[in-house]
């Protein structure tokens, strides 16, 4: 039961397993209702179930986070989204690693299968190069797709209050303050399946294709940790200038902290909204020597979860909500 939106982090943290899902579909369910929005649960490819809070068909905007939990890793999935070498560099360590963990483990099974070989009689003796030569490379590739698959579908990351309990909770914030006259222009949406490839969303678009070709969709993915809130257009959205200017009524400075369109240069927030036309990725950024980044997800430091950011995007979006549908 969820009495209000940060309860998410405590009753709800890990939402990866069927039964962790359909008890946070529940609860937010309840609560929506008693709020007083129309609420159903949409079935979507390889299980996804979405939650969708509003009209989806007549909206005029789409709020929308993943409520999936990523599977634990024992690297941070380090992300600098302003900065191309960077993003670049980070993603190749993360292949290397594959590559690294895969070549091992074909070297160690290698020997382990020749050892049992050896134990039933049959010594590969000067074979064992030409044995080695023509097994290690498959069982590389085995062992990627299973390194692979054990990153996406492995155990779940217990801590994750910035990936991505912050941006459900900043959606139930929004959808807990947003005025009731306000209510039918904006539909919630919380994806299922983001951290196995969009599955959620790209379903979600293709049953609802048509409305949400016109719809700004504001996608909220780690927003918990970090000084620097970013939005980030997708490329369609940056040619539709009317859409991408009224974005900038929601930008402002808060104290250390700020609000802004990254709109110029490379600019990456690899989530959800990649698979809408007019879509917008929000997320957090911390500033170091390099550059903006995000650091700590999916490992377990996830724990922070900055109630300033929640208060600023709520307050934000309302607000820019409330005003751009009234134009």
């Amino acid at each position: 039961m969820l009495n209000n939106p940060m309860d998410v982090l405590t009753h709800y943290p890990v939402r990866k397993s069927k039964k962790q899902k359909a008890s946070f579909q529940e609860a937010v369910c309840s609560y929506a209702r008693q709020l007083g929005y129309p609420v159903q649960v949409e079935s979507g490819s390889f299980g996804a179930r979405n939650v969708v809070i509003g009209d989806a068909e007549n909206a005029k905007y789409l709020v929308t986070a993943h409520y999936d939990t990523c599977a634990g890793l024992p690297f941070p999935n380090y992300l600098t989204p302003c900065s191309l070498p960077g993003f670049l560099l980070c993603q190749l360590l993360q292949l290397l690693f594959i590559a690294i963990v895969s070549i091992l483990l074909a070297i160690f099974e290698s020997v382990l299968i020749a050892g049992l070989a050896a134990l039933f009689g049959r010594d590969l003796g000067d074979g064992w190069i030409l044995f080695v030569g023509l097994v290690a490379p498959g069982l590389i590739w085995i062992n990627v797709v299973f390194t692979v698959l054990l990153m996406i579908f492995g155990p779940a990351n217990k801590n994750n209050a910035n990936d991505n309990t912050s941006g459900v909770v900043t959606l139930l914030e929004i959808l807990r303050t947003l005025p009731e006259n306000q209510r039918d222009k904006v539909c919630f949406v919380l994806f299922d399946l983001e951290e196995a490839g969009l599955i959620g969303s790209s379903s979600y678009r293709k049953t609802h294709k048509q409305a949400s070709d016109r719809q700004l969709v504001l996608n909220l993915d780690c927003v918990g940790d970090g000084d620097h809130l970013l939005m980030f257009p997708t490329k369609a959205l940056k040619k539709n200038r009317r859409k991408l200017t009224s974005l900038y009524k929601a930008c402002g400075y808060f104290g250390n902290k700020s609000l802004l369109v990254h709109e110029k240069g490379f600019g990456i927030c690899p989530s959800d909204q990649m698979v809408f036309p007019c879509g917008v990725g929000i997320c957090a950024l911390q500033k170091g020597k390099h550059g903006l980044y995000v650091s700590r997800i999916h490992t377990a430091k996830d724990t922070v979860l900055e109630i300033t950011n929640v208060n600023i995007l709520r307050a934000a979006l309302t607000s820019f909500i409330s005003c751009d549908a009234a134009q």
